[in-house]
């Protein structure tokens, strides 16, 4: 054998063998993430059982509060469940049913303050209270709507604002801070969160994927200042208020 034909033998051995060290390695950290996600959902599952115990007092401020908490808690359980799927290159499988956006911001907006006040921003939250439909899973859809509130809250400025308004077919969630607007389009921003991973990116990524898959849309709206990203979903049915 030629001197050539032997390193080409020698490289090529060295190099089936750092592959099945990265297969290890990788089968290893599989594990960990399985084991670890296993014991974390144990945790989440008594702590969301005793927040509904709380949530049946009638003391309607701390019920109003567990429910905060037990929302977060559920996104807190899809993401393990995105974590133990991912190794398939899928994700948890999601639960389609008629959400009441309206609903769903009043029980978010407990934990949103919170999270603006450790960041030092003032949040307001309209239309809590319109009742209007969107056929989703809902806690996708507050995924979805937290991830554009902390975007806001994190790298935009104080006053932050969420408002849901609705027209006859559609439903829209707006998130608008007063900071210095988007650094690209929402497209090129998700598109960047989708390659690289990166935190900002990443969350409108998640937020645009799940307006997506229930048929709707995130996009920016203009504004005097700052950014307004909008979250566009088709209506279930009309708006009570504006049927005849």
């Amino acid at each position: 054998m030629s001197p050539v034909a032997a390193t080409g033998w020698a490289v090529a051995l060295a190099a089936l063998a750092v592959a099945g060290l990265l297969r290890a390695q990788l089968a290893r950290s599989l594990v960990l993430a399985a084991e670890a996600g296993h014991e974390l959902r144990g945790p989440l599952c008594a702590a969301r059982l005793g927040l509904h115990l709380l949530a049946e007092t009638d003391d309607a401020e701390v019920a109003r509060r567990a429910a905060a908490i037990e929302l977060e808690l559920r996104r807190a359980s899809l993401a393990l469940e995105d974590l133990g799927a991912s190794p398939r290159g899928d994700r948890a499988s999601e639960r389609t049913e008629l959400v009441d956006v309206g609903a769903l911001l009043g029980a978010a907006t407990e934990s949103w303050r919170a999270l603006a006040r450790a960041n030092g921003a003032e949040l307001t939250v309209e239309g809590s209270h319109i009742p209007v439909l969107v056929r989703a899973d809902p806690v996708r859809l507050a995924q979805a709507c937290g991830n554009l509130v902390a975007n806001a809250v994190e790298h935009g400025e104080s006053p932050v604002s969420v408002r849901a308004r609705a027209t006859w077919d559609s439903v829209h969630v707006e998130v608008t801070d007063a900071g210095c607007g988007l650094r690209a389009p929402v497209a090129e921003l998700t598109a960047r969160g989708r390659r690289s991973g990166t935190r900002r990116g990443h969350g409108l990524s998640v937020a645009a994927g799940i307006a997506e898959r229930a048929g709707g849309r995130l996009a920016a709206a203009p504004t005097a200042e700052g950014a307004r990203l909008v979250l566009e979903l088709p209506a279930a049915e009309a708006p009570a208020a504006r049927r005849s």
